[in-house]
């Protein structure tokens, strides 16, 4: 029998290799598109009816988990005999202050409410995953959300540090030729933080799907363990570290 192309013997082997390859990128292609898809929790009765999706839902729990986690932690707070509670709150504040304190600076205090609350509600929702939930950050609605909120932050702090005269003048630093891009930054900035932590937690969802076809046995696993908790730290950690050092720019 003559030799065919790709070194199988028999035609139809090549064509079941084929079929199996296509039904692997279609099913990964299912699996993205269901990933993706929005789903409805539940309709509020108002303007014809407002769908609540499951990333709403979802970050909803979150807020109340945060929120529950500080009352509990805060009750009954004392400075003689601190119980072990309140010393992994102290921590926990004392870390943020110092961190964002080296990251924006002076005036970094006003900033580090907002700055905190950003980095666990982004770090939980990564997390959530773990426990067979959809993480909020899957929803690129919830990213831009979050990357306007952070811009916001960022230009109205430059308007209330220089003043409006002089934020609409930094635009011409160091030179006038450059205002264009300066202006353009105010764009691309939410841009980059929307994506970024979009992109990157919807690449780890199909690495790990791609990890499955390849070894379908514990190497999915330990992939999942990487990307839903390593990798979905640094996503938080990278989104307010970013943001601090656009608000550092913006009141300098």
């Amino acid at each position: 029998m003559i030799k065919l192309r790709y070194g199988f013997k028999h035609p139809q082997v090549f064509i079941n290799k084929k079929k199996g390859s296509e039904y692997e990128v279609e099913a990964l292609v299912e699996a993205l598109t269901e990933e993706l898809n929005l789903q409805t929790v539940f309709n509020i009765p108002l303007f014809g009816g407002i769908p609540v999706f499951e990333s709403v839902v979802v970050s909803w729990m979150i807020t109340a988990v945060i929120l529950v986690l500080c009352l509990l932690l805060t009750r009954r707070l004392s400075v003689e005999h601190p119980k072990r509670g309140q010393l992994f709150l102290e921590h926990c504040v004392e870390w943020c202050y110092k961190f964002f304190g080296d990251t924006v600076g002076e005036e970094a205090k006003p900033f580090v409410p907002y700055l905190s609350a950003v980095l666990f509600y982004i770090g939980i929702a990564n997390l959530i995953g773990l426990l067979g939930f959809k993480p909020p950050t899957k929803d690129l609605n919830v990213t831009i959300a979050l990357a306007v909120m952070s811009i916001i932050l960022i230009e109205g702090s430059g308007i209330v540090y220089k003043g409006p005269k002089r934020f609409i003048k930094s635009f011409a630093e160091p030179m006038a030729i450059v205002a264009p891009i300066n202006v353009l930054e105010i764009f691309i900035r939410p841009l980059s933080l929307c994506m970024r932590l979009f992109g990157n937690v919807l690449g780890s969802f199909v690495i790990i799907e791609l990890i499955k076809l390849v070894v379908p046995v514990v190497a999915p696993a330990v992939a999942s363990l990487y990307f839903d908790v390593f990798d979905g730290l640094i996503q938080a950690y990278v989104f307010v570290f970013l943001t601090s050092l656009f608000i550092r720019e913006s009141i300098e």
